[in-house]
C-alpha cells in the first residue's frame, strides 16, 4: 500500500469554477470533522460518519451529470468510483464514506439526472448518460481534479458497484478500458433489458390471474421448502442452499393435499409458480432466458414504477402507454433499439485485458432481482471468447455467494467488502476491494474470500467464497460456522455451465 500523501485543504476552494470537458465545480468545501461529519441525504446509500479531513467537491458535467468527489487530506494515491443502482439519480455516499476513511479519493455520479426528475427516460441524452457516458465522464473529471488538487496524477483507479452499479462496472470494463485499473461488479444484470422483460412478464401474468397471484408469503413458503429439501447436499445444515444447481426440488411438492389449507399452494398458485420459475418462453414457445434456480424468490405484486417507465418513457415516450399491450419479443427488441448500451454483455474486452485490467464479479445465488443465471451465462461467454475459464481467470474472476439476496441480506454470509458492505481495511482475505488491489498492484489473484454474517455488530458465522467454477466444501472436522473449515474445490455442476448453450 502506498504511503499516505499529505495535501493541504487550503487549495480546496480554488477548484470552484469551470474546468475542461464541460465540468463545472459548483462548490469545493474544506471539511474538518469535529469529531465526525456526514452529508445530509435521503438517499438509499446512507453515509457512515467520516472522521478524516477532506475537500468535498460538488459539480456538474455538460449541465446535467451531477457528481461528487471527496479528496482526503491524507491520500493513498488511489481513486475509487462508487456506482449507483436502480434508476440512479442519487449519489453513493455509503461507499464513499467508508473508503475515504481509508485514504481513497472517492467519486460518484447521479448518472445524468435527479431521482426527483419526472419521466427522465424520455430525454435521449439522459438515457445515454445513464447507459454509460456519465460514469466515464465522471472518471475523467475526477482524475483531472485530483491531479490539480494533489499536484500529481492518480496512481491507480478502481470502481465498485452492485446491481445497476455492477452494470456500470461492466460497462467501464467493456467501453472505457482506460478509466479504471480494476472493477468490482456485483449482481450486474449483464442483459438488463431481458431481465426487465422477465420482471414485466411475471408481474403481468399475476395481474391478470388473481387466483394464481403469488404473495410474499407464498414465495417465502417456496424458499423455505426448497431450502429444507436441499440444505444438506453440501454436508452442512445451515439454512442455505450452497449451490442451487445441485438442488432438484420440484414445485409440485407444495401442492395442497386433500383437506390441507395452509403451508401449501392451490392449483392456480402452483401453476403460476411453475410458470414463473421455468425459462420464460417467447411467443413461439422458445426459451428466452435461464429461468429461476430452485428456492429463488422474486418480487410479488404489479409491475414496479421503474419497469413501466422503461417502456412508457424510455422506449415509447408515451406517458399513457398501456402496460397490458406488452409483448415479450417485440418490446425486448424495442428496448434494445432505444437503449442499445443498457446491455452490458459484450465479450470484446481485449483492450481492458491487454492493459492489465482486473475484474471481480460476484452474485448472490438467491438474488430475486437480478437473477444469477445471466451472470453465470455472461462469465461462460467471456470464457469461450478468451481462451477458456483458466485463461480468463488470469484477469476476470467470478465469486458466487450462497444464500445472498440482491447485493446483501439473505440467510447466507453477505458481507465481504462489496458495495454497501462493511469494510475490512487492508485485508484482502475479507474485503473484495483490497483483494482487487492486491491483484492489480501485486499480481496475486484472489483464491478465496471470507464472507461474514452479521446481526447488527454481532458476528454469527463466516463462510468461504470461491472463484468460479470452484465451490466451498466442508472439511468434515472443523467448526461449521468458521470459514477456515471449508476448502475450495472444483464443482462439476459449475464446470458444465461453462459449456452450456445460451438462450437467445
Amino acid at each position: 500500500m502506498p504511503l499516505l500523501l499529505a495535501a493541504t485543504l487550503a487549495g480546496c476552494a480554488s477548484l470552484t469554477g469551470a474546468h475542461p470537458g464541460g465540468v463545472v465545480v459548483t462548490a469545493a468545501t474544506a471539511i474538518t470533522p469535529s469529531p465526525s461529519w456526514a452529508p445530509e441525504t435521503k438517499s438509499f446509500y446512507r453515509p457512515s460518519p467520516v472522521s478524516v479531513k477532506l475537500c468535498r467537491v460538488e459539480g456538474v458535467i455538460e449541465g446535467n451529470i451531477g457528481f461528487e468527489l471527496w479528496l482526503p487530506e491524507d491520500w493513498n494515491g488511489r481513486l475509487l468510483g462508487a456506482g449507483v443502482g436502480g434508476d440512479a439519480g442519487i449519489f453513493n455516499y455509503s461507499d464513499m464514506s467508508r473508503r475515504v476513511e481509508q485514504g481513497f479519493a472517492t467519486v460518484t455520479t447521479d448518472s445524468g439526472h435527479k431521482a426527483s426528475q419526472a419521466r427522465w427516460m424520455a430525454d435521449a441524452k439522459a438515457r445515454v448518460d445513464y447507459e454509460h457516458r456519465a460514469v466515464h465522464l465522471t472518471a475523467v473529471a475526477a482524475k483531472a481534479l485530483a491531479t490539480t488538487f494533489y499536484g500529481r496524477a492518480v496512481d491507480r483507479s478502481y470502481f465498485t458497484g452492485c446491481s445497476g452499479g455492477g452494470r456500470q462496472a461492466l460497462k467501464e470494463m467493456q467501453n472505457y478500458p482506460g478509466d479504471y485499473d480494476g472493477v468490482i461488479a456485483g449482481a450486474p444484470g449483464p442483459y438488463m433489458p431481458l431481465q426487465s422483460v422477465r420482471m414485466m412478464w411475471g408481474a403481468l401474468l399475476q395481474k391478470h390471474d388473481r387466483a394464481g397471484a403469488l404473495s410474499d408469503d407464498d414465495w417465502a413458503l417456496y424458499e423455505r421448502k426448497a431450502t429444507a429439501a436441499c440444505d444438506k447436499i453440501d454436508g452442512v445444515a445451515d439454512g442455505v442452499i450452497e449451490n442451487p444447481l445441485r438442488c432438484k426440488f420440484k414445485v409440485e411438492a407444495l401442492a395442497c393435499k386433500p383437506g390441507q389449507s395452509s403451508d401449501c399452494l392451490s392449483p392456480a398458485k402452483l401453476k403460476m409458480l411453475r410458470t414463473i420459475v421455468s425459462p420464460m418462453p417467447d411467443e413461439q414457445g422458445r426459451a428466452m432466458d435461464w429461468g429461476l434456480y430452485p428456492g429463488v424468490r422474486t418480487r410479488p405484486g404489479p409491475p414496479s414504477p421503474l419497469l413501466r417507465a422503461m417502456w412508457a418513457d424510455g422506449v415509447y415516450n408515451d406517458a399513457n402507454w398501456n402496460e397490458d399491450s406488452f409483448r415479450r419479443t417485440a418490446d425486448l427488441q424495442a428496448a434494445n433499439r432505444a437503449m442499445p448500451e443498457l446491455r452490458a454483455d459484450k465479450t470484446a474486452i481485449q483492450p481492458f485485458l491487454k492493459a492489465g485490467g482486473k475484474a471481480i464479479l460476484y452474485h448472490g445465488w438467491a438474488d430475486p432481482s437480478t437473477n444469477a443465471g445471466p451472470t453465470l451465462g455472461y462469465y461462460a461467454s467471456l470464457a469461450r471468447a478468451h481462451g477458456g475459464a483458466e485463461k480468463l481467470a488470469e484477469s476476470v474472476r467470478l465469486f458466487m455467494v450462497p444464500g445472498m439476496y440482491h447485493c446483501t441480506r439473505g440467510p447466507g454470509a453477505d458481507a465481504f467488502g462489496g458495495s454497501g458492505h462493511p469494510s475490512w481495511p487492508n485485508d484482502p482475505q475479507r474485503d473484495v476491494l483490497w483483494a482487487l488491489i492486491r491483484w492489480v498492484e501485486q499480481g496475486q489473484a484472489p483464491e478465496r474470500l471470507t464472507a461474514t454474517k452479521l446481526e447488527g455488530d454481532q458476528l454469527r458465522f463466516t463462510r468461504t467464497l470461491c472463484p468460479f467454477p470452484k465451490a466451498a466444501r466442508y472439511n468434515g472436522v472443523g467448526p461449521q460456522e468458521v470459514a477456515a473449515s471449508y476448502s475450495c474445490q472444483t464443482d462439476p455442476t459449475l464446470v458444465r455451465t461453462l459449456g452450456a448453450s445460451k438462450p437467445r
